[in-house]
């Protein structure tokens, strides 16, 4: 009878040990699944290599998470091992720890983001790179020729070889991917480009395209006017007449320009001056953009040989086909510029 009793009192405290266990596991999955305490959006940051067991910490000390243990030991006693990536994360307010899971083994991290202007050179996008906090700097004091070189594309000159654009990626993202990203995308938009280009052009390859698509991207203030710019200076090349662009003396310039253009300037050679030498500067003087590179390989047909701003504010040109018709355009816009000063 003893032993009956006793082998009860066990079976008994295995129900119990069972039920209790039962009702902890309950526990541990509403907590896994309940809503989270945060009031508002927390935005953390998981570093490169770190625990699930240091994530769920970080979160408990954000406010994010109520028992980080709690959450640790459901995973556990499911055999899941979730796989957090680095980045950062934004937590919704009242987001579950299953939720917070979900977010970072899918890797759903806050997208950073950058601008490059068209018309910016290689020198303004690096400096946008140096600048951005949240991008991983690793091409501080490499020269141009390094950089190309560190991206693969060594011996080719960068100036114009990027596209222009907003590019969003990850924090931490190193500048040697969102350079390539740029490089590769401007490749294919010349490409594209190039591809249906217009016959006849005085050019004959895409590299050729991207030069005078930069200077049509400085020259040209309106987006109506890139394509009749483009046809200005393609009659300008057909004809061997120097191109005269302000924005290529500029470039040649280069740290020399004092934001004024004087007469010396446009007389001292550089092999950017395009009123000392003749046809298309050695390369891109900027970063174009996709308007300006279909310009330039589908220029509009016009008469005009010349342009000059009106000076009305607004950034529109005067169109000439003579000479004599430019400068009397070049008076009216001095005389403009003269009575707009106080």
């Amino acid at each position: 009878m003893r032993g009956r009793a006793l082998a009860v009192a066990l079976a008994a405290l295995v129900v119990l040990a069972l039920l209790a266990g039962a009702g902890g596991y309950l526990w541990l999955q509403q907590q896994y699944q309940a809503a989270g305490p945060a009031p508002a959006l927390t935005r953390i940051e998981v570093p490169q290599g770190a625990s699930l067991r240091s994530v769920l910490a970080q979160l408990q000390s954000a406010g994010a998470v109520r028992d980080a243990r709690a959450v640790a030991w459901y995973l556990r006693l499911r055999g899941l091992q979730p796989r957090v990536q680095a980045g950062t994360y934004e937590i919704p307010a009242g987001a579950s720890p299953a939720q917070i899971i979900a977010l970072f083994e899918e890797g759903k991290v806050v997208l950073e983001q950058l601008t490059v202007v068209e018309g910016d050179t290689f020198g303004d996008f690096l400096d946008a790179l140096a600048q951005h906090p949240r991008v991983a700097h690793t091409l501080q004091g490499k020269t141009p020729a390094q950089i190309m070189a560190a991206l693969g594309h060594d011996g080719v000159n960068p100036e114009g070889e990027f596209f222009p654009d907003t590019y969003r990626f990850a924090a931490n993202t190193p500048d040697t991917v969102i350079l390539e990203l740029a490089y590769q995308q401007m490749q294919r938009v010349l490409a594209d480009a190039w591809a249906q280009h217009a016959p006849d052009l005085p050019f004959d390859t895409p590299y050729q395209a991207l030069i005078l698509a930069s200077i049509v991207e400085k020259e040209a203030a309106l987006k109506s006017e890139r394509a009749l710019i483009a046809g200005v200076f393609v009659n300008r090349l057909r004809k061997g007449m120097r191109l005269q662009s302000d924005p290529t003396v500029v470039y040649g310039l280069g740290a020399r320009y004092d934001g004024t253009i004087h007469t010396r300037d446009l007389v001292t050679d550089t092999a950017y001056n395009t009123y000392t030498r003749p046809g298309l500067p050695p390369t891109p003087i900027a970063l174009a953009g996709r308007e300006s590179i279909m310009a330039a390989v589908h220029p509009s047909e016009t008469p005009a040989l010349y342009f000059v701003a009106t000076g009305m504010g607004d950034g529109a040109h005067h169109f000439s086909k003579t000479l004599e018709e430019h400068n009397a355009a070049v008076q009216t816009y001095l005389g403009r510029l003269r009575q707009a000063r106080p």
